[in-house]
């Protein structure tokens, strides 16, 4: 994802979402097969990053639609009209990235060579890509199919884009790049991430070479070679052939602001592998690609996946809280520009994959073992993924909870019932002096998803004869546990605003004494590393002299 307000899509049912960014590095993607995980479910992980993207959870309902009707296109960043296609007989249901197959679809946006990057006339782009196709897929390779055969027709009217696919069997990285001017269409190659193994992408095209006759592991289009060699990026044999070289040459800033995300996830499930590759990830040996995908050490479960998303680079060379731009308080985060200058001289600031101007993440679950109706969860959180709650949404309830609701408040626009706007309170606070709040939050967090996880579990068992013998009832109770947990969430977090606000207003921790009005006042300053460099830093400017 770069910079864009959600698509109007022309459907009875319709979302209406906030999609507008700033032009910085964002969005970040884990993928882990049935294989690499702890109960054989298949994951998608997505952090939708941007500094205006308000947080909600789109639903469009399963309809049908008269032949011949058509479908208008609003381009995501603009929210400007496209243009419009034909419209299928048949739209599936659709909750935030999943559909009612559980087929889940994430994208991160990392632009290639400019002169591809604007197609004149073109009619699709690449976030009505994504909305489209769940709309219209039963697995991950339809959807896959859906997307580049709209590109073919209407054209691609976006940059460079990789995308997270999977189905509850197959999970796929995608990725595609248009012709530019005077060409319809795109160029793109997808690979199916081989069974036991994960694979990431965060603003950086990833898909080196691959393999030109494997066509159950790997799908491209027809002219990806030979458009290369037309335009000249290209020469040599196409077995040799890399997109991502081709397409998107590494350079610096997709080292060290994107790819060492990738690096960063995958030395969290194998360090010993990603070894070999920090002075890449740091952006000093550019020729020394990490590898597409990785096999973990141990088995991943939900839980390991969303405590991934909430990376900041701790215990590596990149670790945020550990140099002075984290203050008195270890801040693992940074205020925007992403780089600066000091005497002519340009420096950055860390890009982690949890960052403070996430709209909203999600872990999409799909489960093969599972009817579709019980299968699917969106494991949805909006803001911060370090100070989140990923809430459970199955795939297949009949609405959105009201506090997660489109239209429920803008990014401009207060909403006491928002789950953004609660969630931005908190995590905001907390920066104020993260080292002492952030505990109290992390505390919370775990005590609410571990009680989701647990009861997503004996749902399996107490919902699985309904599902199998009267799926509209099954969709009735699930939507309603869906909603309860949301508004759980939401009251849970509302009341930790509350007690959190009253503790460590005005630089003070306070605690209640049992029978006394008065509370115990602790101020514990800034601590002595901090003092210590603000010693450095006056002299003896602030020296008490006696």
């Amino acid at each position: 994802m770069k910079s864009y307000r959600q698509t109007i899509l022309a459907t009875v049912l319709v979302a209406t979402a906030l999609f507008m960014a700033t032009p910085t590095k964002a969005c970040t993607n884990l993928l882990v097969t049935k294989g690499a995980t702890t109960d054989g479910s298949t994951f998608i992980s997505y952090n939708a990053d941007s500094h205006t993207l308000y947080g909600e959870l789109y639903y469009w309902a399963a309809a049908t639609h008269p032949k011949g009707s058509m479908l208008d296109v609003y381009e995501w960043d603009t929210n400007e009209f496209l243009g419009k296609i034909k419209q299928v007989s048949q739209t599936y249901k659709v909750v935030g990235n999943m559909n009612e197959y559980q087929v889940a679809i994430g994208e991160t946006t990392y632009g290639g060579r400019e002169e591809l990057q604007k197609q004149p006339g073109a009619i699709v782009d690449y976030g009505s890509l994504i909305y489209i196709a769940l709309q219209r897929s039963k697995t991950a390779r339809q959807a896959i199919k859906v997307m580049t055969d709209l590109v073919a027709e209407y054209g691609y009217a976006s940059e460079g884009e990789s995308f997270s696919v999977s189905d509850p069997n197959e999970v796929w990285i995608f990725e595609m790049i248009g012709k530019g001017a005077g060409e319809k269409g795109a160029v793109w190659v997808a690979r199916r991430i081989p069974e036991g193994y994960i694979s990431a992408h965060a603003n950086h095209a990833r898909i080196t070479t691959f393999p030109l006759n494997d066509p159950e592991n790997c799908m491209y289009a027809p002219d990806i070679i030979t458009f290369a060699k037309k335009k000249g990026y290209y020469k040599g044999a196409d077995a040799d052939f890399s997109f991502s070289d081709t397409y998107a040459p590494v350079d610096f800033d997709a080292a060290r602001y994107s790819e060492a995300r990738v690096w960063s996830m995958f030395n969290r499930l194998n360090h010993e592998a990603m070894a070999p590759y920090l002075d890449y990830a740091m952006g000093k040996n550019l020729k020394n690609r990490m590898p597409l995908w990785i096999k973990p050490t141990q088995k991943v479960s939900v839980h390991d996946v969303m405590e991934i998303m909430r990376d900041h680079y701790e215990n590596t060379p990149m670790d945020m809280t550990k140099d002075m731009g984290a203050g008195p308080y270890d801040l693992p985060y940074r205020w925007r520009p992403l780089s600066w200058k000091v005497d002519g001289v340009e420096y950055l600031n860390e890009r982690a994959v949890s960052t403070q101007q996430t709209g909203f993440s999600f872990v999409a679950q799909s489960r093969s073992w599972l009817p579709n109706t019980l299968g699917g969860i969106i494991w949805f959180g909006v803001d911060d993924t370090y100070s989140t709650i990923y809430t459970p949404m199955y795939s297949n309830i009949s609405s959105a909870p009201e506090n997660l609701k489109a239209g429920n408040g803008a990014m401009m626009t207060f909403s006491e019932t928002s789950m953004f706007w609660i969630f931005n309170q908190v995590a905001n606070f907390a920066y104020t002096r993260y080292r002492d709040i952030i505990p109290e939050v992390r505390a919370k967090q775990a005590q609410l998803e571990s009680k989701y996880i647990a009861m997503v579990a004996e749902n399996d068992t107490k919902y699985l004869q309904l599902a199998k013998q009267n799926p509209k009832a099954a969709v009735q109770a699930l939507t309603l546990f869906s909603h309860a947990q949301s508004k759980n969430t939401f009251a849970t977090w509302k009341t930790l605003y509350q007690d959190l606000f009253m503790k460590y207003m005005d630089g003070n921790i306070k605690t209640v004494i049992p029978g006394k009005r008065d509370p115990k006042v602790s101020q514990p300053g800034y601590g002595d590393a901090w003092y210590r460099k603000i010693v450095t830093e006056t002299g003896d400017r602030l020296k008490v002299l006696k």
